[in-house]
């Protein structure tokens, strides 16, 4: 390790360690490498500003940013709920069900599982709590559900992984289907069983006049993902073009049709959206010379070769990069990961002959377990916080939700076409 490199690492750690924004530690740790190194420290700037200019995809992010949050301040989050009751009716812990139910659909519409939990999530463990559910249990599914939302199309932690690998975003889109589904099915199962343990309560019988009105009043809700992927897959429009369609369709629906968005609420979501797009901004600007210091210091070489004297298999590459990241995840925020630590792995992947959008979805889906993974997941303590629930409770109850997203993440590392199988059909690979 070069003298500059060490540098650039201490201050990153240390930095981390002082609880300092990760961003800003990034940039100053490039700073640093720079002055040591005796280079230019225009070159952050450049660095990172030819991000934004040269990469046309990057662009979706901002744009599903402010899709999820429209959704969150209109009625869609509410249609969808009830949409979703009216599915499970006189199931045993219905409520349970209707939380992962309405994670899926939700996730069709923002890609973000952040914009879940604190949206839909706050609708769900309020209903679970009236019904006599363990409240620890209520935030505990709400936080595992929530991590459905980066999976299923569209995906905002798949767009950034299009980005730095040059994946096609589509073929990535379509990969994560079966897998959220496989969640969906897996969080539901451990549902059933809690309920039944517990004696949770049934959902109310279904009326089907009612159930058709709810239908009817969620329908423009749940086109949103349908106009989505069917504009992306028909090749109509372009995925950053598909984000801006669904942003503004998602904000006429709330104005003229749910009449839930005013003057006043507007400028709260376009604040709300300059702030997180803003965030999300640095973090990918500060990656970009990290990425640029990783390559001059021929990092992701030495630590490729490496991986290979330990491992020349490629599966036995994914059970150690699974096992870091998981470990990674109790600590670190999944961009700090994705943006500085995959970047790395990815020439090794290429070297070893796996396929990239098998990759993208393994890592995706392993840093969303890490958003629920004790002590620092970051859905633990927005659930915890909406709800004032004790958070030492929710992460006791997370454990077997951890358990299934686990199985899930083993299910896809190890058989590749459950990832594969819908891009290879539709021919984007």
């Amino acid at each position: 390790m070069s003298f500059p490199l060490f540098i650039t690492l201490f201050v990153f750690v240390l930095i981390f360690l002082l609880r300092m924004p990760i961003a800003f530690g990034m940039l100053a740790s490039a700073a640093c490498y720079l002055l040591v190194k005796g280079g230019d420290l225009s070159l952050v700037i450049n660095q990172v500003m030819n991000t934004y200019y040269t990469n046309y995809v990057i662009i979706a992010v901002p744009l599903f940013i402010f899709t999820a949050n429209i959704m969150n301040s209109g009625k869609v989050t509410d249609m969808i709920f009830n949409f979703a009751g009216g599915l499970c009716g006189r199931m045993r812990g219905s409520l349970g069900q209707v939380n992962v139910i309405a994670s899926l659909i939700f996730s069709g519409m923002t890609g973000s599982a952040i914009a879940d939990a604190a949206g839909l999530g706050k609708i769900e463990i309020a209903a679970m709590k009236d019904q006599g559910y363990d409240a620890e249990f209520a935030c505990a599914i709400t936080a595992a559900s929530a991590t459905i939302g980066p999976i299923f199309p569209p995906s905002i932690p798949l767009v950034i992984y299009a980005m730095l690998s040059s994946t096609s975003v589509g073929a990535l889109f379509m990969g994560g289907m079966i897998p959220a589904i496989l969640l969906t099915g897996f969080l539901m199962i451990y549902v059933a069983l809690v309920a039944r343990k517990r004696d949770y309560p049934r959902g109310a019988k279904i009326v089907w006049s009612v159930f058709l009105k709810a239908t009817f009043r969620a329908i423009l809700g749940l086109l949103t993902p349908v106009i989505l992927l069917v504009g992306i897959y028909t090749g109509i429009m372009t995925p950053t073009e598909a984000g801006a369609i669904a942003g503004f369709y998602a904000l006429i629906i709330s104005v003229f049709a749910y009449k839930a968005i005013g003057w006043k609420e507007f400028f709260a979501v376009l604040k709300l959206s300059v702030r997180d797009i803003g965030a999300t901004s640095i973090m990918i600007g500060a990656a970009t010379i990290i990425s640029y210091i990783v390559a001059r210091e021929q990092l992701a070489l030495n630590i490729g070769n490496w991986i290979l004297s330990i491992t020349s298999g490629k599966y036995g590459f994914l059970f150690l990069v699974n096992v870091v990241i998981l470990i990674l995840g109790m600590f670190m925020d999944t961009s700090t990961i994705q943006l500085v630590f995959v970047p790395i792995m990815i020439p090794v992947a290429r070297a070893l002959g796996i396929d990239m959008v098998h990759f993208g979805l393994v890592v995706t889906f392993n840093m969303m377990v890490g958003l629920s993974t004790p002590p620092f997941g970051m859905l633990l303590f927005i659930t915890s916080g909406i709800s004032g629930t004790p958070l030492k409770g929710v992460m006791k109850e997370i454990i077997w939700p951890l358990v299934a997203m686990i199985l899930v993440l083993i299910i896809i590392t190890y058989f590749p076409e459950v990832t594969l199988f819908l891009p290879r059909a539709a021919g984007l690979i």
